[in-house]
């Protein structure tokens, strides 16, 4: 969202209330610091090993009483997260009108991901404005019987973000230690994935990395505490696996952009190395994002052990893969999205 606050604010028709829930505190601290916003509301609604239930009714009722104070004439939610879903739901109990960027996304298993594709289903079953980053998007909310009149179809402002991020001219301690060796990112945080999956998935990805001396993993991980103990317990003695914090948005992104291929099982991310030419393995058995299969950047790796060692070794013994992704055309957007959104809101309240 954070190029699309930027664009509102420079819109002299429009002004734009800033509301964050703070479902991941240090995540969101980091990400406001790089792209310079200061939140209007902060619900700051963490609490060590919340649920799903927490997270909802906190925002739900957070939202409701920013709901009341701010009086907005639309709400905008972003994606899938339980944030965006109690936020949606409390703007439909207050009759605002929503708007839903990145709208339409489907894989059509209602447990994989986990709880998003339930939670982007209902947030378009109430949005009004409806911001589909891509044609396929568009068509399958359609299908659903969305008023085509209501659907935008915009790029994803996750490639609006690189624009803020990426620089030709990087340096970086990261970087310094994998000097000399094809870089792999790894991400793995999906709680369909927790438990044996998660432990096979890692296995896989230290046993090749083992495999190919001239190989390290920057590793990333996510603060779920399930996935911290699995993490330590397999990669704990490979000094060629490098395990980190969450990294900033633009640290990550230009370090993204240096790496020979990405391993992860988000969604933002498959859309930002396709953006940045890179090939992604997608750790997961399906994915919302097939325009990125089509246009070759993309393989749907799967989350079986043996499966992701395959299609890791096969990458390192000279897939075609990178210079599929180096060649292909960007399904996701071509840095604009944002500007189109905001063109799309001031055209419907400006009209009679």
């Amino acid at each position: 969202m954070a190029p699309l606050i930027h664009e509102l604010k420079k819109r002299e028709e429009i002004c734009c209330t800033v509301c964050v829930s703070a479902q991941h505190r240090e995540m969101l601290d980091r990400t406001l610091a790089v792209f310079g916003i200061t939140p209007d509301y902060d619900l700051d609604i963490m609490e060590k090993d919340q649920s799903l239930s927490h997270i909802t009714t906190k925002v739900l009722n957070g939202v409701d009483r920013v709901i009341k104070q701010a009086d907005p004439h639309i709400l905008l939610v972003h994606g899938d997260t339980s944030t965006a879903f109690a936020a949606a739901l409390s703007a439909f109990y207050n009759r605002v009108p929503l708007g839903h960027v990145e709208a339409g996304l489907r894989t059509n298993d209602r447990y994989s991901p986990y709880p998003e594709e339930i939670n982007r289903r209902f947030i378009s079953s109430v949005s009004e404005m409806d911001f589909a980053p891509t044609a396929k998007s568009r068509d399958n909310l359609i299908l659903e019987g969305k008023d085509p009149e209501s659907i935008f179809v915009t790029g994803n402002t996750v490639v609006d973000a690189l624009n803020y991020t990426v620089k030709e001219s990087y340096s970086d301690e990261i970087l310094d230690w994998a000097a000399g060796s094809r870089l792999i990112i790894l991400t793995a945080h999906r709680r369909e994935s927790m438990g044996d999956t998660m432990q096979g998935m890692l296995r896989a990805c230290a046993e090749v990395c083992s495999s190919y001396e001239d190989t390290k993993i920057l590793f990333p991980v996510h603060p779920n505490p399930r996935l911290l103990e699995a993490v330590h317990g397999i990669f704990n003695h490979n000094d060629r696996i490098l395990l980190t914090e969450p990294l900033e948005a633009d640290r990550f992104h230009n370090i993204m952009k240096r790496a020979c291929v990405i391993l992860t099982d988000s969604g933002g991310i498959q859309e930002e190395a396709t953006a940045l030419s890179k090939p992604v393995l997608v750790l997961r058995n399906t994915t919302e994002r097939p325009e990125g299969i089509d246009a070759g950047t993309l393989t749907v790796a799967g989350t079986d052990e043996s499966n992701i060692k395959k299609a890791l070794i096969s990458f390192l013994e000279g897939d075609d893969l990178s210079e599929k992704a180096k060649n292909a055309k960007n399904p996701y957007g071509d840095g604009c999205a944002s500007g189109r959104i905001a063109d799309a809101i001031i055209e419907r309240f400006n009209r009679p």
